[in-house]
């Protein structure tokens, strides 16, 4: 039987350093049997030579719409906003299934190639877990962030936006940063640290928020650790009024109360400075967080809230949607490492249940689409991930 093919493609999201496969699991996959094509890179945290030494084969970057149609693309985020349909299948994070702006735009053009999508985002296992996320590193990259906009507004007045950020080699460098930061921060704030609530501080995306906090001293006093029993009541919340920082590491699947608004902001006295959405629903329209309804990015962070309403103390948000890529190296072998079992599984994807559960998905999401967009060329239930040949 013919191998499976992989194909890595390079990352195109401005300032994104990680990767869907990583040297180590590229090893572990050749020696499975795999054949795996991987893209050089200018941007991929890994240098092309990492995957070269352990027997990669290396192709010009930007080549996968050109590859055989057997072969499988995978990547981390969303392809470039084209028109032409795609025939290859897709594992990917592709943004499209809980009807954010352009998603009918974004799907149809699998079926619209006779392509299919699994979508990283809801690959599971039999009992429903994930069997592979970036929750960890983007809750401490968030976290991370939100403290330092903290310290820089106490800093200068909240005259002037955080400057923009780069990746970090590792997580000890962007602990030193955040910490040295932070005591700039204090000096103006006479040594008190701040009030930091997290909602969603059971999941992986909290559990990474608070463990950035307690490594750089965050005292366990000034975290307030929320998720769904003290949100049951339903918002908005005076505590995120009251706390310096709020942290939202939910995942937003279900139409639920707001948590805060603008106008619930006015309504009292208000300590808040900084909301980090790690969530990053910003076009969604059951956002939580309704004002955090556009993007920032690494190079200018944070967005602030009008002056002439949020005046004293200022109000800026983060809505990086690719948070885990300051800590690029860490964040992609964690990822990786916990995919490789499910790539692993794709020579009998028939029979497998990640696949299978991911494919059902991806037929159901795409007879969302208007009719039209439906019967494009190619769409078929059914499993269509490539087969081995004999």
């Amino acid at each position: 039987m013919a191998p499976i093919t992989l194909h890595l493609r390079s990352e195109d999201k401005p300032l994104e350093h990680r990767s869907a496969l990583t040297p180590a699991t590229v090893r572990k996959l050749l020696d499975k049997g795999f054949i795996v094509n991987v893209e050089r890179s200018p941007v991929r945290i890994f240098e092309d030579k990492e995957f070269e030494d352990v027997g990669a084969t290396m192709v010009p970057t930007g080549t996968w719409p050109d590859a055989p149609q057997d072969h499988i693309i995978i990547g981390l985020k969303e392809l470039p906003e084209e028109e032409f349909p795609l025939k290859h299948t897709h594992i990917q994070f592709a943004h499209c299934y809980k009807g954010q702006g352009g998603w009918d735009k974004v799907l149809s053009r699998f079926p619209g190639g006779g392509g299919t999508l699994y979508d990283l985002e809801f690959l599971e296992d039999h009992s429903g877990r994930r069997v592979a996320a970036f929750g960890y590193h983007a809750g401490y990259a968030g976290a991370a962030l939100a403290i330092m906009d903290w310290a820089w507004q106490l800093e200068h007045g909240g005259q002037t936006p955080m400057p923009g950020k780069q990746h970090y080699k590792n997580e000890g460098d962007l602990i030193k940063e955040v910490k040295a930061e932070l005591e700039k921060g204090l000096a103006k704030a006479e040594g008190k640290k701040p009030q930091i609530l997290v909602i969603g501080a059971l999941g992986r995306c909290g559990r990474g928020a608070l463990d950035l906090c307690r490594a750089v001293d965050i005292p366990e006093s000034n975290l307030l650790k929320w998720d769904m029993k003290e949100t049951e009541k339903g918002g908005p919340f005076a505590e995120i009024r009251e706390s310096d920082i709020f942290i939202n590491c939910i995942y937003l699947s279900a139409d639920i109360p707001k948590f805060v608004t603008e106008d619930f902001l006015k309504e009292g006295e208000r300590r808040l400075s900084v909301v980090c959405d790690v969530s990053c629903d910003t076009t969604n329209p059951l956002n939580p967080i309704p004002f955090c309804n556009k993007p920032t990015y690494f190079d200018k962070p944070t967005i602030t809230l009008p002056e002439s309403e949020f005046s004293n103390p200022p109000l800026s948000y983060i809505t990086i949607d690719h948070l885990p890529s300051l800590l690029p190296r860490e964040a992609s072998e964690a990822f990786s490492t916990a995919l490789l079992p499910s790539l692993l599984e794709l020579p009998q994807h028939s029979s497998a249940p990640v696949w299978q559960k991911a494919r059902k998905l991806f037929d159901e999401k795409v007879a969302t689409l208007p009719p039209k967009l439906q019967q494009a060329k190619g769409f078929l239930t059914g499993s269509t991930l490539p087969t081995a040949r004999p």
